[in-house]
């Protein structure tokens, strides 16, 4: 029999139904009076199904005069669907062969004209006739039939025989490498299963147990490449089963298959936060830690010890502190040759890992050998004092030694240690000692510590190269051709040569740098001459401190230029005679300053956390506060599997010029920090980006390079005020192999406005300071300058302890963002797609009105229409209500969860291997010159397309520009003569009547249109354009 195949593959931009910003949708085919339906995504409005369904052709000759009707729903768990689009389309244009069928996008229809419904829909459909269903991949729905028939046995035997058609199907797999399984899941194949037969136990075990479905796998065609064959089927005992009835428990196949696209989006959560609890929940930490979930720490400070015994034959010892907890054990360092040594070290143990209710800390002496015992000091947990901030710390006491058998002696001598239970929120967490850490050496310890890093500031040094006077080249005999040479740090620019080769050369260029604080470097200034190619000579050269630069704090007048004495450059002889003195010094006219009323950019514009200029004079006070938690990871990827190690995660969060680093925990794919920070915000228009990154520096590796595990960036303008949000956010890293998915980021983060007028103020301010406008810089030198500026950080912030490494600024600044990348072409041109979709759509509704497809709406617009002629200061105000009205509809219907990286929107899922690779090549290319040619002639295909594109537009352009040049001298003078006649006509006929008729005559009814096109556009398409005069 002929099979009708339908491929629901996604959906995407439906419209949210569930009055959270979302929907929950699934798609329902209807075809000859039979339904089939996919599964329901929840909270998903880009859903990804890529199911089949499969319908029964009666009489395939029939196909051309029947429908196929698709449509999407969402599922409102109430028994109630609410209508989110439809499709319908023509069995006359439904392939006979998989082959012959593509995957096309076919936007979602109105049900009624009061019906709101958004985004498209991509489906697969082909028909399958006779023997060709044997090799398509229906076996498998052969196989599903010949199960539901025999539903009336035994749940084993019945599961044993689909697994052993199974298995015969796996074996003409092989033979005839078919393409990958998918899987379907529909109500009729569920309804059948359970209830077809009439078996007593199924039918008690259904009601019982209505949540248990089993989905059964069957085989697509897909196009491209062969996969690989499908793994091995895993069984797994479903304890419900057994629980829901008196039959035994069966066992359930799940199928695994390779390559299954894993899920992208934002998922809420309800962690158990102090900023969420109740008065009476909440603790002393409720007011400034209250969004991260509470750790408790058993913390030991070890100050220092005095009077300690001789230990050594030199008559003193090298004493070291052990503390022990169970099996957990940390130790101080050991001082040489000191009977009063000083630690000052803290030792944190987690509550929830604590073996012991015994507290040791032991006192030793380092020896070649065995280490000599010198004393020790018992505490017991659960006599350990409770400390939590605001309290002020724990004041240290002297303990005494005791020998190994508890006795204490005043020989001994004491110990200063401070014993208490805390949490995260104490001041010494961040420099403890952790017990999770305790395999790691001193060393390697402090890369694993929390920190906090501030940028340094930032400035613009621009250097206004004028003329210069007297230059004496080395050859006198002929004119020197002289530029100049500008250096700053590793910054280094150039002049022009000057127009006029001559001892009095003039440049009057301008050239950037960046500059920060404490501005400690000089200005390196050199004349140089031309000699030859590839060969220049030093003229002259000044060096300049940079704190003797003048500062420009406002837009006001520049500083006066100064005349400057250029050094002649040292020069050794080879017989060692002496300089000769100078009589007289060539110079140069230099402007000098230092631009404090910029901001510099060191990230790019689109999600720049910081848009305050440079001079803390001209900065604005703070409009509000944002607190991050970071709470918790989980299912990471492990990034040292070779090594048989996990993961060693830390977190990098970016906002304005404070960077911060949560602690390492170590060897886990589920790292818990719960850590909280907070920033000022200066402007709501800015953005945060966090990091998850592997530290590779834990083994005291120094050339290792910490391995990118994904990040999260935030707009805060998507936030709303004093609430709190708590998402897990996919850690997405795009790689020459594709896209993957390396875990998840569990946040927590409130927005909190301490100045709401300034706030709003805000909206109707420039993003960049006044100078950016007043004195714009090039795009050009901009990006050098970001460059730059980004250098300047990343080589600041790895001279912090611990680093924070290269490769982590580069990757939260997102140095690579400019480069050229044919994935991200793709992705901004659907952008732009997606923008024009909405006037195309006013355009088919308006095309509708014209040719009356909906009678009732096309008389209403006649009637608003007559309306508004007759009064037409009701325009203005109608469209202005309209827009209030629509913004005010839609407040409901906004998004609760703050915007992520999109994959679908960066094209990054379905990305052909090649174009990764071209992405991540580096800059010049290192690839064969045969992978380049064959990259050189794409990028020439897709230009060409895109030149075509331009083309048009600019000979529509140029058609419009002639309409009055008189290049077509007649179609020029019928138009300047219609143009008289309509000013005639418009003179003496009142506006209303004109608008009254020009308004019916295109809302006119389709039986008084014609099918050709209408007079102005073949008037227009005559005209001429200069693309006739292109070579």
């Amino acid at each position: 029999m002929a099979k009708l195949v339908v491929e629901v593959l996604d959906a995407s931009n439906l419209m949210p139904k569930d009055g959270h910003g979302s929907a929950s949708p699934f798609v329902e085919v209807e075809f000859d009076e039979e339904r089939r339906k996919t599964s329901t995504k929840h909270k998903d409005l880009n859903p990804f199904w890529d199911e089949k369904l499969v319908f029964n052709i009666k009489n395939p000759r029939d196909l051309e005069k029947k429908s196929i009707d698709v449509l999407v729903y969402n599922d409102n768990k109430e028994g109630h669907k609410n209508f989110l689009g439809k499709v319908r389309i023509s069995g006359r244009f439904v392939p006979e062969s998989e082959q012959e069928s593509m995957g096309q996008r076919y936007p979602l229809e109105k049900r009624g004209p009061f019906s709101h419904v958004k985004g498209d829909i991509a489906l697969k459909i082909y028909s399958v006739h006779g023997g060709a269903a044997a090799g398509g991949g229906f076996e498998g729905f052969e196989a599903v039939e010949e199960v539901l028939n025999h539903v009336d046995g035994n749940m084993e035997d019945h599961y044993s025989h689909h697994h052993h058609h199974h298995q015969k199907h796996k074996e003409r797999e092989r033979e005839s490498a078919p393409p990958p399984l998918k899987e379907i899941n529909t109500d009729k194949f569920d309804d059948e299963f359970f209830y077809k037969g009439s078996h007593d136990k199924i039918k008690k075990k259904k009601s019982k147990e209505k949540e248990v479905r089993t989905f059964y796998s069957v085989g697509t065609g897909g196009g491209g490449l062969p996969p690989p064959p499908p793994e091995r089927p895993v069984f797994e005992k479903r304890a419900d089963f057994a629980k829901a009835g008196g039959a035994p428990a069966a066992t359930v196949m799940q199928m695994q298959f390779p390559g299954q696209k894993p899920e992208y989006s934002v998922v809420e959560t309800r962690p158990p936060l102090a900023a969420r609890m109740g008065y009476w929940g909440r603790d002393k930490t409720a007011s400034t830690y209250d969004l991260v979930e509470q750790m408790n720490f058993l913390y030991i400070s070890v100050v220092k010890a005095k009077d300690l015994p001789v230990m050594d034959i030199s008559g003193s010892l090298d004493p070291y502190v052990e503390v022990k907890v169970g099996n957990y054990k940390g130790v101080t360092k050991h001082l040489e040759k000191n009977q009063h040594p000083v630690w000052n070290a803290v030792f944190a143990f987690s509550k929830e890992r604590l073996q012991s209710n015994l507290i040791e800390v032991t006192v030793k002496d380092k020896d070649f050998g065995k280490d000599d015992f010198v004393g020790k000091v018992g505490f017991d947990v659960a006599e350990v004092p409770l400390r939590v901030p605001p309290d002020s710390p724990l004041a240290p006491q002297w303990y005494k030694l005791a020998n190994k058998k508890g006795e204490k002696h005043p020989d001994h001598g004491e110990i200063m240690l401070a014993v208490w239970m805390g949490t995260q929120a104490d001041e010494a967490f961040p420099e403890a000692w952790h017990s999770d850490a305790h395999s790691l050496s001193q060393q390697s310890l402090a890369s694993t510590r929390s920190k906090v890093y501030f940028s340094p500031k930032l400035y613009y040094l621009r250097v206004h190269i004028m003329a210069a006077q007297d230059l004496v080249p080395s050859d006198r005999g002929r004119m020197p051709d002289p530029y100049v040479k500008v250096q700053h740090g590793h910054q280094i620019r150039a002049t022009r040569p000057s127009a006029m080769k001559h001892i009095n050369p003039e440049w009057n260029e301008e050239l950037m740098f960046v500059a920060s604080e404490p501005f400690d470097e000089y200005i390196f200034i050199s004349v140089e001459d031309k000699v030859g190619p590839g060969k220049d000579e030093n003229i002259g050269m000044i060096m300049i401190p940079v704190r003797d630069v003048q500062q420009r704090n406002e837009t006001s007048k520049l500083p006066e230029p100064r005349w400057y004495a250029l050094q002649k450059p040292s020069k050794a002889e080879e017989d060692g005679e002496k300089k000769k003195e100078v009589k007289f010094a060539s110079r140069i006219l230099l402007r000098i300053c230092i631009d404090a009323a910029y901001h510099v950019l060191d990230e790019s514009t689109h999600f720049s956390s910081d848009l305050q200029p440079s001079s803390k004079h001209l900065r604005k006070p703070s409009i509000g506060m944002l607190e991050v938690g970071i709470l918790s990871a989980r299912n990471l990827l492990p990034m040292k599997g070779k090594d048989n190690r996990l993961t060693d995660a830390y977190c990098v969060a970016k906002y304005g010029n404070k960077w911060v680093r949560t602690r390492t925990l170590l060897d886990t794919l589920h790292p818990r920090w719960n850590e909280q920070y907070t920033w000022e915000v200066h402007d709501p228009c800015t953005v945060i980006t966090i990091g998850v990154f592997d530290n590779c520096h834990v083994n005291g590796k120094d050339d290792a390079r910490d391995q990118r595990i994904g990040k999260v960036r935030i707009r805060l303008s998507t936030l709303e005020t004093d609430r709190i949000y708590t998402h897990s956010y996919p850690l997405l890293v795009l790689a020459p192999s594709g896209l993957r998915k390396h875990g998840e980021l569990h946040l927590a983060l409130r927005f909190t406005c301490t100045a709401w007028v300034n706030m709003m103020a805000q909206y109707s301010r420039p993003l960049l300071p006044k100078m950016h406008y007043v004195q714009p810089i090039s795009v050009r030198h901009i990006d050098w300058l970001r460059h730059q500026a980004m250098q300047i950080v990343s080589a600041r912030l790895i001279r912090a302890e611990p680093p924070l490494r290269r490769e982590v600024v580069e990757y939260m600044l997102d140095v690579d963002y400019h480069m050229f990348s044919l994935r991200r072409s793709k992705a901004n041109f659907f952008r732009i797609m997606s923008l024009l979709s909405g006037i195309s759509y006013v355009c088919r509704w308006f095309d509708g009105i014209c040719y009356w497809k909906n009678p009732l709406t096309t008389i209403l617009v006649h009637v608003l229409f007559l309306i508004l002629v007759c009064y037409p200061e009701l325009i203005l105000p109608t469209i202005f209500l309209y827009l209030f009205v629509i913004g005010l509809w839609n407040y409901r219907l906004r998004s609760r969860v703050p915007p992520h990286m999109d994959a679908r929107l960066s094209q990054a899922e379905n990305t052909h291997p090649d174009e990764l690779d071209e992405e991540f090549d580096t800059f010049p290319t290192s690839r064969p010159s045969d992978l380049v040619r064959m990259r050189y002639d794409r990028l020439k295909s897709v230009a060409g397309r895109v030149q075509t594109v331009i083309g048009d537009l600019a000979t529509q352009g140029e058609r419009a520009l002639s309409i009055l040049g008189w290049r077509d001298p007649r179609a020029t003078a019928i138009f300047i003569i219609f143009s008289l006649i309509w000013a005639v006509f418009l003179y003496v006929t009142p506006f209303q009547v004109v608008a009254v008729l020009i308004g019916l005559y295109i809302l006119r009814h389709p039986r008084f249109r014609s099918k050709m096109p209408s007079i102005p556009v073949n008037f227009f398409k005559r005209l001429p354009a200069r693309s006739d005069s292109l070579l």
